[in-house]
């Protein structure tokens, strides 16, 4: 029997040492990982090791510190990617909505109506890059000249990149894919989507009323989808004071292009227009093209 005082318990330093080798094997595979994940930096992923395990372990609790301190580091890996390959897409407006909604539904033809005006505005159209509405976005403003880009998170339902794309990033973690989306675009446009949508339209809401950003507008688009949504943001959330009216200021539910396209024009095209003049310059040393 072994007296250990670390423990007090018979046995109790064989544990310690067989849990100290359980540590180092998951740091182990924890760094193969990391330098997979880094080899791989720039090239395109999309779909590849969607199965989410990482992400259920992250949100399990405590984990062994090594393994925390390598999840860390391919946290801020996945951030460099984002931040590398958007560097230079120019300001963007976001597009959402359901992949369910395909070609010919009324969703999927305003997307692409919306491409093509947010094209016309020299902005380029941001989506998460796969099929329905999303598609439809990326398809418009392909059509119309402009630029189309996608920020994709891994999912265990492996979907295909459409084919409207000129560059794109995959994401393991949503709260990345939420960073890059607000980060590099200066107005949300709203189609009708389910859970996904949603969770992106109300953090860019929070964002706007606590001013985390400004002249950020919100377009809603689809007004009899939205309805009970519209009447419960007036009714009970304004209505009852959860939230001030000038909340709503930056918000347009809507079903018209025009209006849409006004939205972001007053709000911002002269500000996307200076950051064209005064944007980023490619780095000869980090290898930009």
């Amino acid at each position: 029997m072994s007296n250990d005082p670390s423990n007090g318990r018979p046995g109790g330093g064989k544990s310690e040492h067989h849990r100290e080798r359980v540590e180092q094997a998951g740091a182990r595979e924890e760094a193969s990982s990391m330098v997979d994940s880094v080899e791989n930096l720039e090239g395109p992923m999309w779909g590849r090791g969607a199965d989410g395990g990482d992400e259920r372990r992250f949100l399990e609790g405590p984990d062994t510190r090594t393994a925390e301190l390598f999840r860390a580091l391919r946290i801020f890996r996945e951030y460099i990617r984002g931040f590398r390959k958007l560097h230079f897409v120019g300001p963007c407006v976001t597009v959402f909505g359901s992949a369910r909604f395909g070609e010919g539904t009324w969703a999927y033809e305003m997307a692409r109506e919306m491409g093509k005006r947010i094209a016309g505005l020299g902005l380029t159209t941001m989506t998460g890059g796969g099929p329905g509405v999303m598609e439809g976005a990326n398809r418009g403003a392909k059509e119309a000249g402009g630029r189309s880009v996608a920020c994709n998170i891994e999912l265990p339902m492996e979907q295909e990149p459409n084919p409207y794309l000129d560059t794109f990033v995959e994401m393991r973690y949503f709260f990345i894919r939420k960073v890059m989306l607000v980060k590099y675009s200066h107005a949300f446009v709203v189609l009708p989507g389910g859970f996904g949508t949603l969770d992106e339209m109300f953090e860019c809401a929070t964002l706007i009323q606590t001013e985390k950003v400004k002249n950020f507008p919100m377009i809603i688009m689809g007004k009899e989808y939205w309805k009970p949504l519209e009447v419960f943001v007036k009714e009970s959330l304004l209505g009852r004071g959860a939230i001030s009216p000038q909340d709503l200021n930056m918000i347009t539910f809507t079903d018209s292009p025009d209006e849409a396209v006004e939205a972001i024009r007053r709000h911002v095209v002269q500000d996307a227009e200076l950051m064209k003049r005064m944007g980023p310059r490619r780095s000869r040393l980090l290898m930009e093209k």
